[in-house]
């Protein structure tokens, strides 16, 4: 009987996007002490970017519009590095960690998060490197396609190729109102999908 193989579920000379668990609140805390790591054990071969996947949120307060950072995932970091014995020490034992997801634990390395969702999360903070090409453009009925507004059409009011968002007008209660979609979560409406 042929030994069966198993698939590799990381190679430490890859870089690849991995979440790692933190106390909530200490999300910043735990990127300012990673980076710190990073200079002062001189791993910076092997950790890269560090990310606390935030955007901006406003808030009125006395009357007054203040922008606030917005969490988007309380309690988890996005590390991008390679997955070196030396890397994964490094992290698991940063003060404010509390091991990364996908650990099945016993000393068993994580696995990486998908490189499609984390072009998604990237791109959602304004942080990706890869742009969407669409065949949209201002004036263009779009269909939503995913998240509270999914499946809901609107028109394309303006776009931002930098953020890669385009603001749609939706009709929400009888009213027209602009929402910022991603790119990435809208569809051209042509003739024969009406």
């Amino acid at each position: 009987m042929a030994e069966e193989k198993k698939p590799v579920i990381d190679d430490a000379s890859e870089t690849r996007w991995y979440v790692v668990n933190t106390y909530s609140g200490h999300e910043n805390r735990v990127k300012e002490n990673l980076e710190k790591r990073v200079e002062t054990m001189g791993i910076q071969d092997s950790l890269f970017r560090i990310v606390v996947a935030e955007e901006p949120e406003i808030e009125i307060k006395n009357g007054k519009q203040v922008e606030k950072m917005h969490n988007l995932f309380p309690g988890y970091v996005f590390v991008e590095m390679k997955m070196t014995d030396e890397a994964w020490y490094v992290v698991r034992n940063t003060p404010g960690v509390t091991g990364f997801i996908g650990s099945s634990g016993g000393g068993a390395k994580p696995f990486p998060v998908a490189p499609d969702e984390m072009e998604s999360i990237l791109r959602r903070m304004g942080q990706s490197d890869k742009k969407i090409v669409v065949d949209f453009k201002v004036g263009d009925t779009v269909k939503i396609l995913t998240g509270p507004f999914s499946g809901m059409e609107g028109r394309v009011s303006t776009m931002n190729d930098q953020t890669q968002v385009a603001n749609v007008m939706t009709m929400l209660f009888g009213r027209e109102t602009p929402t910022d979609i991603n790119y990435s979560d809208l569809q051209k409406v042509t003739d024969e999908d009406q």
